[in-house]
């Protein structure tokens, strides 16, 4: 991303700013990964550029040896993970249970596993599921697995889903999505027996342009994940049990190696412009309406807004500045044409922190005009109110 001055002539047309500008390894980084590819002429299923990125991962992330395996996108990895878990959904037990406020791939992924999303509302506080409310909830016979979500890469703590599980028998597959920051941080925190999915997808932080991993202890589990992503197949070519083709390709491996070479030299791009974020909102007393790493993953620049009205004003001066923003997750999944008819519990906070929650322009190269621009804008939105 350009560092666009702040104040541009009448006359000059408008600089748009993205709300994200991805920045994946350039192609002199990735040579050396491609003409292994060459050479190996495996191009997928389960090559040596695949088996590296995991081994690598699994190091980084301090778990045994077979506890990672990688998927095609996040969104395979947790297919792969639910069907590692409990498999398809029965009659007795149709419904997966989630947080009404996440990314919709949450619902997607147990759709294609045959849930129907029962959707459930989130902690006012940390924007996620209280495992502790939803004990004893008698609607939970019919619940097959629960999905818990790290919403814009707060990580989810084990431990409380893992008394969960051993009280109630149901299966739980954490959707971790962005949150390889927080993980990598505490690892001992946030892995363990409750398999935890990660995405790459080049709007993440670490990203391989696309991609997912499935995270656990569990050993046994990630080979039936394994199993999930590779057509029912694990030891032989007979399908076994439910599955997708959800691998990922040598060509992504390579990018997510090429990613792991230069994850120290990025990881410090983007604290750098996450600081430039809290000095400049800090200056203008609204540092306490900003959200940026490490609370949250470093692809997020996150404000949050006071009243559905305010955020009106905001979106309104932002976009009529060129400014791009997000409602990263809309207004809830019930929102959601397809997702509509769902059962839901009450959404009350849902409701209220879905539309005042705006992901503002964040990139590695951020520069300080752009953060001046982004910024003169919100003032002047709040000034309205």
């Amino acid at each position: 991303m350009a560092n666009h001055a702040s104040q541009q002539p009448a006359d000059a047309p408008l600089l748009i700013v993205p709300v994200m500008s991805p920045k994946l390894p350039t192609a002199e980084s990735l040579l050396p990964y491609l003409q292994r590819i060459d050479v190996s002429r495996i191009y997928s299923n389960f090559g040596p550029l695949v088996h590296e990125l995991e081994v690598r991962l699994g190091r980084l992330l301090m778990v045994p040896a077979g506890g990672l395996t990688l998927a095609s996108s996040g969104t395979a990895a947790l297919v792969g993970a639910v069907l590692a878990s409990v498999g398809r959904a029965t009659a007795g037990r149709p419904l997966a249970l989630m947080p009404g406020y996440t990314f919709v791939a949450t619902a997607v992924a147990a759709e294609q596993c045959g849930f129907r999303p029962f959707l459930s509302d989130v902690d006012p506080e940390t924007w996620m599921l209280d495992p502790v409310r939803l004990l004893g909830d008698t609607r939970l016979e019919e619940v097959g697995v629960v999905i818990p979500v790290a919403p814009y890469g707060i990580a989810v703590p084990q431990a409380p889903w893992r008394d969960f599980h051993a009280r109630t028998g149901i299966p739980v597959v954490i959707d971790g999505a962005a949150s390889f920051e927080a993980i990598c941080a505490d690892p001992a925190m946030y892995l363990g027996d409750v398999p935890m999915v990660m995405s790459f997808h080049a709007t993440k932080s670490f990203a391989s342009g696309e991609g997912g991993a499935v995270v656990c202890e569990d050993t046994l589990l990630v080979g039936r994940a394994i199993q999930a992503l590779n057509f029912g197949f694990y030891g032989s070519r007979h399908s076994r049990a439910p599955s997708i083709n959800g691998k990922l390709s040598e060509y992504h491996a390579a990018v997510g190696l090429a990613e792991l070479d230069g994850w120290e030299a990025k990881s410090t791009a983007f604290a750098q412009a996450a600081a430039l974020y809290r000095r400049k909102f800090a200056e203008a007393d609204l540092d306490d309406r900003l959200l940026v790493a490490p609370d949250v993953c470093s692809s997020y620049v996150l404000f949050r807004c006071r009243n559905v009205e305010e955020s009106a004003r905001v979106q309104r001066r932002l976009q009529d500045d060129g400014i791009e923003f997000r409602l990263w997750y809309g207004t809830g999944l019930h929102r959601h044409e397809h997702f509509a008819d769902c059962r839901r519990d009450d959404l009350s906070v849902t409701e209220r922190i879905a539309p005042c929650i705006l992901g503002l322009p964040m990139a590695i190269d951020l520069g300080e005009a752009i953060v001046d621009r982004v910024l003169a804008q919100l003032v002047e939105a709040l000034a309205e109110g």
